[in-house]
Parts: structure tokens; C-alpha cells; sequence
């Protein structure tokens, strides 16, 4: 946590507020990742929202690159997993947000703002099992 600063963590948590408030006032829907992803992938013809989804999805992609490309941030990630693992993870992650009806920032974000009790369900369980899942792997594993 060498690098953590409560302000631009701040600025960021107000950031994202802003945006899915925003694309709630805007357009109605709920700015949830896999909903926006999903009904991208299944929408047909050019009036079902198809373009507003890719260009949402696609900032998503270009915002981190241009920030790298224009700050100083030395941002890694290292995937040590082999293909078929990290292939198998979305795969889980995908069957985790259709049983789940949605991912963490559709439930998280959006869903808790509006005060929805099966978001704040949702939102304990995959808390808590990410907590879980962190003990096992530090404390009893051992990784």
C-alpha cells in the first residue's frame, strides 16, 4: 500500500458514482459491466442500444491506456496462470454474474446507491467470499 493516496482514491470512487449516476439519469439502465457486456454480445440490429454499449465498453479499454500514456503511473499486472486457467476463471466469473443477475459493479455500485436489498445480498456474498477465498489461500494454504 506504498502507493495509496485517499485522495485519488476518493476522486476515483466520486468518478465512477458520477458516471453510473449519470448513465441511470441518461439512459435508464444500470451501469453494470456484464449486463452492458452481455447485451452487447446478444443484441440484435443497430436501434437495440449496440453502439452505446460498445462505446462504453471501449472507453473502459482506452481510458487506462491514455492515462498510461500520459502519466508517469508505472501500473504492472502479472498473470502467472496458463491460458486455459484464465479461460476457465471468465467462464466462472460469466456463470457467477448470469446465477448471480449481475457482476459487483451492477450490484456494488448501482444496486446499493438505489438501496436494492438484492444487491446488498449479493454484494455480502461476493464479499465474503473473496474474503474467504483470501484467508484459505494466505493463512491456510499458505501462497
Amino acid at each position: 500500500m506504498e502507493n495509496f493516496t485517499p485522495y485519488s482514491a476518493l476522486l476515483g470512487g466520486a468518478l465512477i458514482g458520477l458516471a453510473s449516476g449519470l448513465y441511470l439519469l441518461l439512459n435508464g439502465r444500470i451501469a453494470g459491466i456484464s449486463g452492458i457486456l452481455g447485451g452487447l454480445l446478444t443484441s440484435k440490429g443497430p436501434t437495440s442500444g449496440r453502439v452505446e454499449k460498445l462505446a462504453f465498453i471501449s472507453g473502459m479499454i482506452i481510458a487506462p491506456m491514455i492515462l498510461l500514456a500520459l502519466t508517469p503511473i508505472n501500473a504492472q499486472s502479472i498473470v502467472s496462470a496458463s491460458w486455459p486457467v484464465i479461460i476457465a476463471a471468465g467462464l466462472i466469473v460469466g456463470f457467477g454474474t448470469r446465477l448471480g443477475s449481475g457482476c459487483t459493479s451492477g450490484h456494488g455500485i448501482c444496486g446499493l446507491s438505489r438501496l436494492s436489498a438484492r444487491s446488498m445480498v449479493a454484494t455480502l456474498c461476493f464479499m465474503g467470499a473473496g474474503m474467504a477465498s483470501t484467508f484459505v489461500i494466505r493463512h491456510v494454504i499458505g501462497g
